[in-house]
């Protein structure tokens, strides 16, 4: 007896539903990586589709408010708003986070924040600000690159050969690493086997010292990061490694807080 691989008439709009969410999806993604408005050309470039597929998830997500168009360009739209609203009130990560970070920021000095991995990036999910203002705006809900950066890197300090080739290939494809980025390359700047945070100076914004943590992770790998920040001028790298103790102990203290929340 064998069996059909076809889809039967029940599943296949089911599954050309789910592959048109996919695509909006990821023009919507596309949007939020770029630092300003995009035209139709690029955005379908980018999502590897063709103009009128583009064109027609454009118009959708405008439809719901999540784009909007300005002459020949698009944009993330204001209905994104609510949603970040009720993700920074009622998230149990980023309600369990504030106080913690307010706490290493306050006996370091130093810039608190906290990253959560999303695919290959790592987004911005909460920060407190330390005694010397960083030289950089850095938005929460910004998505940032794994391979640049203390909280990125140590997140990817004990993954295997291939998670780290499709890290290079996203790199490379969003345009964050040249052509020539290896998985090699990409191990030079991960923190030792041995290490337990990852430090970083001048990678993703010069004159910017960093180190970080990851968050222990009960269920499997570690998701998030806790990393203290500075400007060069204002901490030194012996400054900066001095604080990775309290990074561990706020590090395991968040751990502990999303345990005990529905997490």
């Amino acid at each position: 007896m064998t069996t059909s691989t076809e889809p039967s008439a029940e599943e296949g709009p089911k599954a050309s539903n789910m592959r048109s969410l996919s695509r909006a999806l990821e023009v919507f993604a596309e949007l939020q990586r770029a630092e300003r408005p995009q035209r139709l050309s690029d955005l379908a470039k980018a999502c590897g589709m063709s103009l009128p597929t583009t064109l027609r998830i454009l118009r959708v997500l405008q439809d719901f408010g999540m784009v909007s168009q300005t002459d020949k360009s698009y944009r993330i739209g204001p209905a994104v708003l609510p949603a970040a609203r009720s993700f920074l009130e009622n998230d149990p990560l980023v309600v369990s986070a504030r106080p913690v970070l307010q706490q290493v920021a306050s006996q370091t000095g130093l810039t608190a924040s906290l990253y959560t991995r999303l695919g290959f990036e790592r987004i911005l999910v909460a920060r407190v600000d330390g005694e010397a203002p960083l030289r950089y705006d850095l938005p929460l809900g910004k998505r940032l690159p794994l391979t640049l950066g203390a909280a990125g890197k140590i997140l990817l300090a004990s993954a295997s050969d291939d998670e780290l080739q499709q890290v290079v290939a996203a790199a490379i494809a969003g345009g964050q690493e040249g052509a020539a980025f290896t998985v090699e390359s990409l191990r030079s700047r991960l923190p030792e086997p041995s290490a337990d945070y990852a430090y970083s100076a001048d990678e993703r914004a010069t004159g910017v010292v960093s180190v970080a943590v990851a968050v222990p992770n009960r269920l499997g790998r570690p998701s998030e990061s806790i990393s203290l920040t500075s400007p060069v001028e204002a901490a030194s790298e012996a400054t900066l490694k001095a604080g990775v103790p309290e990074l561990r102990r706020a590090a395991g203290r968040l751990s502990e807080l999303l345990e005990g929340s529905v997490y």
